[in-house]
């Protein structure tokens, strides 16, 4: 009764304080997104880097811009793993093998922050920071450009230019997530949360053991890892590790950062587009699958029990921290997986088949409840797009949506970003399923072992970076084909993003009428979640049923 009163409790906190976070951290952002005015030290980077800060760019510009920058990242981050054993703060570590080194630059350059190497025995504290952390933010940072470059398609008209990507990725960087990424920091260490630059030291444990334990700048990174929905863990346990979650309150506040820039980002839209009630109604359809999503994954894990130990601890213990229990667990698991954020507090392996099922499927969805920083925005914004088309179909005229028509050229661009996804991730699972040596990784076989393989390339081409624990993926192989999933997953939505945003900016918006649809009453929320759900359930269906479903009903 009292982890029931604690869980709800927790629920209510985080609601109450995400509720509170809307309408200020929403307005701010759009303030960033659309001032004219630059800092001082915004006008010495665009200095530095040879940039006109008052320039727009077209959208093919603003695409090449994206491209070139992550392209840089990879390569960068590519050698600095290379290199590692020669740079300052290495405490000891190797270089990087090539496949992993290509798999971890490729994992934080797409903000997937997928791990195939344990932190604390692989990597130093300048990679960690140097590296590492500042993929978190300027990874960060690119899916706010991104979505930025899609709302002023919408805004704009006749007119082939949506916007700066390096105004806007260096005022996100500067104005929003490192500031915010110091106060929290603070508040990390204050509770508790390692910060320092001590090496791997021996310990003595209670019961006459020696233990290596390494210290680092913890506190520093888990800010970035959780504001910028990256995931990726200083230590291998990630957020189960006491060293980078030290406590419930620390728990707590993890979750509200990897929800809280989201969940804000739909008042930035309806700010931007003049119409706050259009953020409403997105917003809306965000949190009625996150709550569906924790409801469905609390009860799973409440109420599957596979021995006597885990009904006396009340629900489904294994793989989940004792010092967080199920409710703070679930939370943690059904909002990271529909973030692209990837961090754990538990093991989504140990799940039921109910609760584990559910944690793919989130991510299935396309991570847009409230999804990674700008991705998850412009990820449900190309779904309303479809759902107002499948409205135009029904009724027989032109569907628009905030004045722009939805015709042929704009429609495909939405169609091919909700396929690309699917194809990378069912194509790859497919792959490792018919190569036997793939196949020897699993630790499991049957319906267990094909979700493990199923988790991993989801994770991978939906950008988030959690996984199952059952399957070893530090291959040549699994670090090759995941490196390319997150890669093709995140810049190919990315490429139809921005040019729908150029195909819409160069419209001339269309009046309102007695037959345009409403985007901003419940029917249409509605809709949109109907369609969401549908889209998805069509496309991943099949595999469902070959893993979860089937080891449910096994």
């Amino acid at each position: 009764m009292n982890d029931t009163l604690a869980g709800w409790l927790q629920i209510l906190a985080l609601v109450g304080a995400l509720a509170l976070s809307f309408r200020p951290l929403g307005d701010y952002m759009a303030h960033i997104l659309t001032t004219p005015k630059h800092l001082r030290a915004e006008a010495i980077v665009y200095r530095l880097g040879g940039v006109d800060g008052d320039a727009d760019q077209k959208w093919s510009a603003y695409l090449r811009s994206v491209l070139a920058f992550s392209a840089v990242s990879v390569l960068f981050l590519y050698g600095f793993l290379r290199l590692q054993s020669h740079l300052l703060l290495s405490i000891g570590m190797k270089a990087v093998a090539p496949a992993l080194s290509f798999n971890t630059a490729a994992s934080f350059v797409t903000n997937t922050n997928w791990q195939a190497y344990s932190g604390e025995s692989a990597m130093g504290h300048l990679v960690q920071m140097a590296g590492l952390a500042v993929q978190n933010f300027v990874s960060a940072a690119v899916g706010i450009a991104v979505v930025a470059a899609l709302i002023r398609g919408f805004t704009r008209k006749r007119t082939d230019r949506v916007g700066n990507f390096w105004v806007d990725l260096t005022r996100v960087v500067l104005r929003l997530l490192l500031p915010l990424s110091v106060l929290i920091a603070i508040v990390f260490v204050a509770s508790g949360m390692i910060q320092n630059f001590h090496g791997v030291e021996s310990i003595s444990t209670i019961a006459g053991d020696h233990q290596s334990l390494t210290g680092g700048p913890v506190a520093s990174q888990e800010a970035i890892k959780e504001l910028g929905t990256n995931g990726g863990g200083f230590y291998n346990a990630n957020s189960a590790h006491p060293f980078e979650n030290p406590n419930a309150f620390t728990n707590w506040l993890e979750i509200y950062l990897l929800l809280v820039i989201g969940f804000s980002l739909p008042r930035t839209f309806g700010k931007m587009v003049g119409d706050n009630r259009q953020g409403y109604a997105i917003v809306a359809v965000m949190a009625l699958i996150w709550a569906s999503s924790v409801a469905i994954i609390t009860a799973n894990e409440l109420h599957s029990v596979s021995s006597q130990a885990g009904h006396l601890a009340g629900g489904m213990m294994e793989g989940k921290e004792q010092r967080f229990g199920i409710w703070a667990s679930t939370l943690f698991a059904a909002s990271t997986t529909l973030t692209s954020t990837g961090a754990v507090n538990s093991f989504h392996d140990s799940y039921s088949p109910g609760g584990g099922g559910m944690t793919i499927f989130n991510m299935m969805l396309g991570e847009i409840a409230p999804g990674g920083t700008g991705s998850g925005l412009y990820g449900i914004l190309v779904l309303a797009i479809i759902a107002v088309f499948v409205a135009g179909l029904m009724v027989g005229r032109t569907p628009e949506y905030l004045g722009k028509k939805l015709g042929g050229r704009e429609m495909k661009f939405a169609s091919l970003y909700i396929l690309t996804t699917p194809a990378i991730v069912l194509v790859g699972a497919g792959l490792a399923m018919a190569l036997p040596g793939e196949r020897a990784s699993m630790l499991n076989s049957g319906p267990h072992g094909f979700s493990e393989v199923l988790y991993a390339f989801t994770s991978a081409g939906n950008n988030n970076g959690s996984a199952f624990a059952g399957i070893s993926v530090n291959t040549d192989w699994y670090n090759t084909a995941l490196g390319l999933a997150m890669l093709f997953g995140r810049f190919l939505p990315m490429v139809f993003v921005l040019a729908l945003a150029g195909s819409l900016a160069s419209q001339q918006p269309v009046p309102v009428t007695t037959g345009t649809l409403p985007t901003h009453r419940p029917q249409f929320v509605g809709l949109l979640a109907g369609v969401i759900l549908i889209v998805v359930g069509l496309t991943y269906f099949p595999a469902l049923a070959l893993g979860p479903l089937a080891e449910g009903l096994h």
